[in-house]
């Protein structure tokens, strides 16, 4: 199966580009704002469905964890297929998945709900990227993507008050009901406003072998910490099972994609130092994205005992400090042309952040715990998108969507393994606070709604002096998990230090000095406002079809002083 042979992209005037984007922000917004809603909602939905601290945790590692599969693989059907049918595709499945979370009568009906939301909201996230990178050049793409970190930070911004305030007088269901009728205006948007470049010919093979690898590759580390330590031992032949299997998974994993014509994680385009490192500063700043905004809801809530509405209100500074840090971070980088920089000072806060974060217990005031969540706030904001610049940056416009993807699949790996083995670790902190304070009142540990090693969520029965204690116990495991966070962005910090920063190129496609084509075209196409595409195609056949082929003549380009000529 081949697709239809098509010309190179062309330039699309400013007006052009918002136009496309306000279709694509639409279907963002959508998505962005349903699972904001949620966050803020989840503790009350867990105590009225009956489920545990370690419930909770899998409620939200289910989402996280289909989006982390999902994300490459729907980057890379960007690359060979539709990529407005596919957003469309993505935004119905999130409503299916919207729909079946709000009638939920079950922890494993909600538990199936959020496995398809996760699955859409890794097409909507790796789509976004893939488009811009189809449309804008990498030195105009950070004044775009600072648009779309400000319709994130609105959506980011109003989820967690709107979904208190919907939480507390309309009841938890109509926190997913609310976003059906804004899926339904994003997709006519789509409909009417998206135009995307047609796919350049290429012959689609479909790698299922590498997408069963990446899923289980993802799958058995999340499961695995998710267990240890209440279930198993960390060191026991359970332990050893998980470990080796996902060292095995791996291995192929690696064979396979390195071998496959059409690698959903295309290994050989990422080879290069710069996306080397800035996959490994990726699955940190997963865990310090995720972390925060999955566990600072349940600390206000269950650590202070806010209700959901104050609990939305609470986390705000970290929200809006995040929004303006993305936006101003890629107005910058538009600017400027460099992304080290911001990357740098990006990772300075995050590690700050989190560190006072780490600090906080059930005696912490309230203004220690804003100045820590803005400080990661503006950190995690200023990193985010210029990760995924970085290494576009390195790769051509028809690879572009795996390549973002690839980023964000390590992005959300690191995030749902962190939120596993942080949630894991809390449930154990909780449970063992708890049950050392009961002890000190001489009080049954019972009396706390444990079961085992399980904390209940819903505390309202419990008599005031131990729903106090069980206050503290949650408070002070908090800051624990943060502590843990702290140190795993430490390993972000680093490789932004030692990364080599490129200039941002002013085309869309690879220049032909990079590609080995005649340097006329890129003389008439750098001076252009967004970055004419080069044609990839003149000559050889759209650069290849072979990731190799391309980025080997991509290296040859580089390290030469002259053009090599016509191909």
């Amino acid at each position: 199966m081949t697709a239809t042979l098509s010309s190179p992209p062309k330039t699309l005037s400013h007006r052009e580009v918002l136009q496309v984007m306000t279709g694509l922000l639409a279907a963002l917004f959508t998505a962005l704002l349903s699972n904001t809603i949620v966050s803020t909602a989840l503790p009350t939905i867990m105590a009225d469905l009956d489920g545990t601290q370690r419930q909770y945790t899998w409620v939200i590692t289910a989402s996280l964890l289909m989006m982390t599969i999902s994300t490459p693989i729907w980057g890379k059907l960007s690359d060979l297929f539709d990529k407005k049918r596919l957003v469309q595709l993505a935004i119905v499945l999130f409503v299916g998945g919207s729909l079946i979370a709000g009638f939920a009568t079950s922890i494993p009906m909600m538990m199936t709900a959020r496995v398809v939301q996760g699955i859409a909201m890794g097409g909507l996230m790796a789509l976004v990227q893939s488009i811009m990178g189809a449309i804008i050049s990498p030195r105009e793409r950070g004044r775009y993507a600072g648009y779309m970190g400000g319709v994130m930070g609105i959506a980011t911004v109003s989820g967690p008050l709107l979904g208190g305030v919907i939480t507390d007088e309309l009841g938890w269901r109509w926190t997913y009901f609310v976003c059906v009728p804004l899926a339904v205006a994003s997709l006519v948007l789509i409909q009417l406003k998206l135009r995307v470049p047609p796919q350049p010919a290429r012959r689609v093979q479909i790698d299922y072998a590498g997408g069963v690898l990446i899923a289980l590759t993802a799958a058995l580390p999340m499961l695995w910490v998710t267990f240890a330590g209440s279930s198993y031992a960390w060191i026991s032949w359970e332990s050893a099972a998980f470990v080796g299997g996902f060292l095995l998974t791996a291995v192929l994993g690696v064979i396979v994609e390195l071998r496959a014509p059409e690698p959903i994680v295309p290994i050989r385009l990422l080879r290069n130092n710069t996306a080397a490192l800035m996959i490994v500063a990726s699955v940190a700043v997963g865990v310090a994205m995720f972390g925060p905004a999955v566990f600072l809801t349940q600390y206000f809530q269950l650590g202070k005992g806010h209700s959901p509405t104050e609990a939305g209100l609470l986390i705000l500074p970290m929200i809006i400090v995040q929004t303006f840090s993305s936006a101003i971070g890629g107005m910058i980088v538009s600017r400027t042309g460099r992304w080290k920089p911001i990357m740098l000072l990006g990772s300075v806060l995050m590690v700050t952040g989190l560190a006072g974060l780490g600090a906080v217990d059930h005696t912490t005031g309230y203004l220690w715990v804003a100045v820590s969540m803005a400080l990661a706030g503006a950190g995690v904001g200023a990193l985010i998108q210029n990760i995924v610049l970085a290494v576009q940056n390195t790769v051509d416009v028809t690879d572009v969507g795996a390549a973002s993807a690839t980023i964000a699949f390590f992005r959300s790996l690191g995030g749902a393994i962190g939120v596993s083995a942080l949630g894991a670790i809390l449930t154990n902190q909780v449970a063992a606070g708890v049950q050392e304070r009961l002890a000190e009142q001489g009080i049954s540990g019972g009396a706390a709604g444990g079961q085992g090693s399980e904390t209940q969520l819903d505390l309202s029965d419990l008599p005031g002096p131990v729903r106090e204690l069980v206050h503290d116990a949650y408070a002070d495991g908090f800051g624990h998990i943060f502590l843990l966070a702290a140190i795993v962005s430490l390993i972000t910090l680093v490789a932004v230090l030692v990364v080599r920063e490129t200039a941002l190129r002013t085309t869309i496609g690879l220049a032909p000095k990079e590609t080995g084509e005649q340097p006329a075209a890129e003389e008439a196409t750098t001076d252009q406002p967004h970055g004419a595409a080069v044609p990839v195609a003149a000559g050889g056949g759209h650069g290849g079809s072979d990731p190799a082929q391309r980025e080997s003549a991509a290296e040859g380009g580089r390290s030469a002083e002259q053009p090599s000529g016509r191909a």
